[in-house]
């Protein structure tokens, strides 16, 4: 059986010195690999391609057969490391909470614990006939939500 934290340290130490990260590594018991990396710049096939053989050269197929699955991390999957949320600042995403509130917005802030969003409002000032339009930000803690996920506009 190959271990997953063999793969972890192979992968991790592999793109360490690139602009690649790891963003989720699983591996079953029937040795079915699935390693999703990303980069700030995107993911290019070719370096999909040289990880795996990477990976692949470390392991002996006579020994243990495996089936690997190198990747980059999908567009609109929920974000699972902490520079996934790093390179979207600037982009909108959804967020949904763990008491199931949804709430779209543009990803302003992101460290270890938490991450803020800008969200545009409607308010009326007093005294005001109309509404006007202001800015808030909403600050989340990691574990006081379900996903994060990044949305895609087209305009």
């Amino acid at each position: 059986m190959i271990f997953k934290e063999a793969v972890i340290q192979i992968v991790s130490d592999y793109v360490a010195t690139s602009e690649y990260y790891l963003v989720d590594l699983n591996v079953s018991t029937d040795n079915r690999i699935l390693v999703e990396i990303d980069a700030f710049d995107g993911v290019s096939l070719d370096y999909c391609i040289e990880l795996s053989k990477h990976i692949e050269s470390q392991f002996d197929r006579e020994a243990e057969d495996f089936e690997l699955e190198v990747s980059s991390a999908g567009l609109t999957e929920p974000f699972k490391v902490l520079k996934q949320y790093e390179k979207n600042i600037g982009n909108e995403v959804e967020v949904l909470s763990k008491n199931g509130i949804k709430i779209s917005g543009e990803l302003v802030e992101a460290n270890e614990t938490s991450f803020t969003i800008r969200i545009e409002k409607k308010v009326q000032p007093e005294g005001a006939k109309r509404k006007i339009i202001v800015n808030e930000d909403i600050s989340f803690n990691y574990n006081d939500i379900k996903y994060t996920k990044y949305i895609i506009r087209f305009k």
